[in-house]
């Protein structure tokens, strides 16, 4: 055999690798039971056409033509295949169903299991014993306790675009949307806000550095091997080490407080680190250390960017669509000339305006936060979905795009801009069904655990700027989408307009 070997030339050995993955792919297509799903062709036999579409950065809108090509099971990568089926969300992403989160998530956490946050821990044992530590931190009584921080951030917020206002200069909403965002969720976390409403301004680069690992995580996450040799190399210096650094001495200096008898009667609520410090005190191995940690740095990491992407997603339709603007601030000027809410707005009050939760649902429907499909493996026993049999071990996601593109739930309009669909479903009693394949936050027992606190600072801050201010996009004209870039998160791109006092001059 050897000496047959040696007497191939020197390109004939060359071939015979490729030969071999030749080969390989063949054997491997025949034996496949779901060779009969559709899709690209490339993606039957390597991952490096998904990794491709994720490098162009708008999969978000890749991921819903496919859809409309293929149909409801569309094949993005060998074993790996998107879904857009209700009662199929209903079973992957079940209670009980055995669907684990699938190797992509790894890439977001340290190849330490012990170190997993509650987005990214693929245990679904451990997840579940994790989220009932913090669930109460999080519920919706616990909300009234956070809204005086909101209403801090709230007040600086409309103080520093009244300045702008008088300048009519050019400003990146986005930017300013995210900067409070980042200043709330650090007011909730940490009783005090990291300072970037003061001037606007990023000077650590965190918002850079969480953009690059959530770039960092999305790649890698596609070849999750690798992450295991490339994880010691990221950096942790600039934005990241900032945002570590801080949450470090906030908790050092939060210890030094408890043990003062003159500061545990400190004035104002208790913020999340504070609870999960107290907790940790009272139980050190029930709620340790690391869980502290990890839990204030997933509030900043994650808390930060859907909330300012909703955000955004909202201002930016209502002003592209100035019927609905019009409508919503009508709204809320009958509201307040009745005496039905406040100023600045409660959450319950909030919750009382009918077009205005239509108008926040919309937006998390039209341009969700996130924009992959979230991978799960199929349990051992394989399962049935849309009418294909998955064995054991396939990966299966939906990305909430597509879901919420569905024209048999959404309508055929589903692609447009059109609040007073979430009125109607109310009125035909159907808005419980359509909520079950809303997918904003997730679904089951992965649901975001920060939800309700995103809708806290969305449902207060939207009212206090349709009331106050008018604003003009710039850059965005007749037919002219925002563009954005999806890393996981979808975050717009050149959201640039002025702001103006209400009934300003422009």
């Amino acid at each position: 055999m050897i000496s047959q070997l040696t007497s191939l030339s020197p390109t004939s050995i060359l071939l015979l690798p490729l030969l071999y993955i030749f080969y390989l792919f063949l054997f491997n297509y025949i034996l496949d039971p779901l060779r009969s799903v559709p899709g690209p062709y490339l993606a039957r036999f390597t991952r490096w056409w998904y990794f491709c579409k994720l490098y162009e950065g708008d999969f978000e809108r890749t991921n819903v033509e496919l859809h409309k090509e293929y149909g409801a099971v569309v094949r993005i990568a060998p074993g790996e295949y998107s879904l857009d089926d209700v009662e199929g969300a209903r079973i992957v992403y079940g209670l009980g169903k055995g669907f684990s989160k699938a190797p992509w998530y790894s890439a977001w956490m340290p190849p330490d299991p012990s170190k997993a946050s509650l987005f990214s821990d693929q245990n679904a044992h451990r997840h579940s014993m994790q989220r009932r530590k913090f669930s109460s931190f999080y519920s919706m009584s616990a909300l009234i306790t956070y809204e005086p921080f909101v209403n801090n951030c709230s007040a600086l917020f409309t103080s520093r675009l009244h300045s702008l206002a008088l300048t009519s200069q050019v400003i990146d909403l986005q930017h300013w949307l995210q900067c409070y965002a980042f200043d709330v969720i650090g007011e909730i976390t940490f009783g005090s806000r990291f300072g970037f409403l003061d001037l606007g301004e990023d000077k650590e680069g965190v918002f850079k550095a969480i953009d690059d690992r959530g770039s960092y995580s999305t790649f890698v996450g596609v070849f999750p091997w690798i992450h295991q040799y490339l994880y010691s190399r990221l950096p942790m210096t600039g934005g990241h080490g900032y945002v570590y650094g801080y949450t470090l001495r906030q908790i050092e200096n939060r210890q030094k407080e408890l043990k003062n008898p003159e500061s545990k009667n400190r004035e104002g609520p208790p913020d999340i680190m504070t609870k999960i410090l107290l907790a940790h005190e009272a139980d050190p191995e029930k709620m340790t250390k690391m869980d502290l940690i990890t839990m204030c740095q997933s509030n900043i990491g994650a808390g930060s960017d859907t909330t300012a992407i909703t955000l955004s997603a909202i201002l930016y339709n209502l002003l592209k669509h100035p019927r609905t603007w019009e409508k919503l601030r009508t709204e809320i000027d009958d509201a307040e000339k009745e005496g039905q809410i406040s100023d600045p707005v409660t959450f319950k009050e909030a919750q009382s305006l009918p077009y205005l939760q239509a108008v926040i649902k919309e937006a998390l429907r039209i341009h969700s936060a996130t924009g992959l499909t979230m991978p799960r493996i199929v349990p051992a026993e394989g399962t049935t979905l849309a009418g294909h049999f998955f064995p054991g071990g396939s990966t299966i996601g939906i990305n909430a795009w597509v879901a919420h593109r569905n024209p048999s739930i959404f309508g055929a309009d589903a692609e447009e801009w059109r609040p007073e669909r979430w009125l109607e479903f109310e009125e035909q009693g159907r808005g419980a069904e359509v909520e079950k394949y809303s997918l904003g936050f997730g679904m089951g027992s992965r649901t975001c655990i920060g939800k309700n606190i995103s809708l806290l600072e969305i449902g207060k801050l939207i009212p206090q700027l349709v009331r106050r201010f008018d604003f003009q996009l710039v850059g965005c004209g007749d037919g002219e989408e925002l563009r954005s870039l999806n890393r996981w998160f979808v975050k717009q791109q050149g959201f640039r307009g002025r702001v103006f006092l209400r009934g300003g001059k422009r």
